[in-house]
């Protein structure tokens, strides 16, 4: 379990007050200029990945709770741009997280009994999340949902979700495989049970109409394991020419495995880090669909803090999308310089 607060303490004197004029005009400015460019990424010149002045808002504090399993290097980009939009809206952030959803549940509860002002959480397994969302709206604490859910946040009454259609990712990364030629794929799922996680497969099974598709199941908690359980898929079946990772860590790990195995299958992946732009560089990886993480976090605090000082809500209803968006050796060198920042 994993808890983390940003930028100090305080909280604000009156929880959900409006507020407008000058000083929010001129924060909300900063906020389209930092955190809702095309790109995602954040402005060179800033070390804290966001140009952007303190909002003169009232202090506030915002929970965020998701389902990092630790050592996962994806959700160090969420938390930063979590921690961008904290530092720029005067937001003391608290961040903690579980992969298991009983505890990441409870997590919520607390941050419902410690009287946040909003609460921005994953839905990964969103049954078991239910009745904790349930009891923060019921507690008047306003809730958005990002990265896991697409499916599901409207109907347990989260107020807005930023993420990406996980089945039409999956469908566009099953396209490109036929495009490429692919004739047998390995789809890797590194958390069974997660929603979002089987929606890529299942979309990569559906867009994916040039041969078959096989799911491999791997527990991401035991990083020796999976080297070694897709190793000897490998060396069980040499007609798998493709390898569809769900994460950058299992995509680097099955390029160590393809190694030991000594496969020629092609390594591709949904999410990036750092290493992994360096492994595109090297065509140890084709390519990598991106939903922009730093991003989602960069949102997902700064709608809630745009929602308490001011009322807005962003995407009418419907689902922000984040993502999704091919990165591979065209277009490798632009996101780089974004990677090396640790916001991409």
């Amino acid at each position: 379990m994993t808890h983390h607060t940003s930028h100090g303490t305080g909280r604000a004197a009156s929880r959900r007050r409006l507020r407008t004029g000058a000083a929010l005009g001129l924060a909300l400015c900063a906020t389209v200029a930092a955190g809702c460019s095309s790109t995602g990424g954040a402005p060179e010149s800033s070390d804290e990945g966001s140009g952007a002045g303190t909002a003169d808002t009232p202090r506030a504090t915002i929970a965020m709770i998701t389902h990092e399993v630790p050592g996962d290097t994806f959700w160090d980009l969420i938390r930063k741009g979590a921690e961008a939009a904290a530092a720029k809206d005067n937001i003391e952030l608290r961040y903690s997280a579980d992969p298991e959803a009983p505890n990441q549940a409870n997590l919520v509860q607390s941050a419902i009994d410690s009287k946040v002002d909003g609460i921005a959480i994953t839905l990964a397994k969103p049954d078991a999340m239910a009745p904790a969302v349930e009891a923060a709206t019921a507690a008047g604490i306003p809730v958005v949902a990002f990265n896991s859910g697409y499916d599901s946040w409207k109907d347990q009454g989260v107020q807005q979700y930023f993420g990406q259609d996980e089945t039409i990712a999956g469908e566009a990364a099953g396209a490109r495989l036929t495009t490429d030629g692919a004739k047998k794929t390995l789809c890797i799922i590194q958390e069974q049970g997660q929603v979002a996680l089987e929606s890529r497969c299942a979309g990569v099974t559906k867009g994916f109409t040039g041969g078959s598709t096989e799911i491999l199941n791997v527990n991401s908690k035991d990083m020796p394991s999976v080297e070694a359980t897709i190793t000897a898929k490998l060396q069980q079946d040499p007609s798998i020419d493709h390898i569809v990772a769900l994460g950058a860590p299992i995509a680097l790990t099955a390029v160590q495995s393809k190694a030991n195995a000594g496969s020629d299958a092609t390594v591709v992946t949904f999410d990036t880090n750092s290493a992994l732009v360096d492994a595109i560089k090297s065509g140890d990886v084709a390519w990598a669909i991106d939903q922009q993480p730093y991003l989602q976090g960069y949102l997902a605090v700064d709608s809630l803090w745009l929602y308490l000082n001011n009322g807005n809500t962003i995407g009418g209803g419907t689902p922000v999308l984040t993502g999704p968006a091919f990165i591979d050796s065209s277009n490798i060198d632009a996101i780089a310089d974004y990677a090396q920042n640790g916001t991409r």
